[in-house]
């Protein structure tokens, strides 16, 4: 099974999601999309406090459970919501019950040369929509992201979710969600704030966080795997600290209570 695994994590890696920081034997990090832009700022921070090194592949929180449950040999799994934690927990597969290291928003996002109107409430996509000006719009796949299925909560409490079901383009995470928007495969779309904040994406386009009356924040857990040592454990550990948090929040992300 082991032998396996490394075949498929080499195939991940050769696919462009990951970020090696490492040495061969650095605690392997299986860390949600949305942190993609905010994970190598803890990795540099991390090894510079430390002189220790990390390797980080990003992906989809519903297909890194699957994979962990099958045998992906990583260390420590950083997810997009809490569930896909708790499923790894109750399998036996962790060495404690997780802990929160963040809790995410929701935003929703056009380029800059939309029509479209950009407010928290999604009036402006509930206008343009009825006048037949949204071909397409993105979110990540509610099967495997967490955001994809926040996304859908928002558009159901919206109330629009009937009525642009047939003009979504699902990406397999939100990375991919993202780029249907700024590639111009999507006239819009739903995805991680802390996605947006890189001055890259506020020059492609703008944005606004959806009210928490129609999603609230996702909070997002994490979880040391049973096969990993000690060095994943002081990263997992860096991650809650008061610099690791810092961080996080200057990508878009809220402090949970008690870190």
């Amino acid at each position: 099974m082991m032998k396996s695994w490394i075949s498929v994590f080499s195939a991940l890696c050769a696919f462009g999601s990951t970020i090696v920081f490492a040495a061969d034997d650095a605690p392997l990090v299986a860390a949600a999309s949305n942190l993609q832009f905010a994970m190598p700022a803890i990795v540099k921070a991390y090894e510079t406090e430390t002189g220790k090194t990390v390797k980080v592949t990003f992906g989809s929180s519903g297909q890194f459970a699957t994979q962990i449950a099958n045998g992906a040999p990583f260390d420590v799994f950083l997810s997009a919501d809490e569930a896909m934690v708790h499923g790894l927990v109750a399998q036996g597969l962790t060495v404690d019950d997780g802990r929160l290291y963040a809790l995410g928003l929701l935003a929703f996002y056009v380029p800059l040369s939309s029509t479209i109107k950009v407010d928290a409430h999604l009036e402006g996509l509930k206008e343009a929509l009825r006048a037949g000006n949204v071909s397409k719009f993105a979110i990540a796949s509610p099967q495997h992201a967490p955001y994809g299925r926040a996304a859908r909560e928002a558009l159901q409490s919206a109330g629009l979710w009937a009525e642009i079901e047939p003009n979504l383009v699902i990406g397999e995470n939100v990375s991919q969600a993202l780029q249907f928007v700024t590639e111009g495969g999507a006239s819009a779309g739903l995805v991680p704030l802390s996605l947006l904040v890189a001055p890259a994406m506020t020059a492609k386009g703008q944005h606004v966080i959806v009210s928490d009356a129609l999603v609230k924040p996702l909070p997002q857990s994490m979880v040391v795997l049973k096969r990993a040592g000690p060095a994943a454990n002081a990263f997992a550990s860096f991650i809650t600290s008061q610099k690791g948090q810092a961080i996080l929040a200057k990508f878009g992300f809220s402090s949970p209570a008690g870190t």
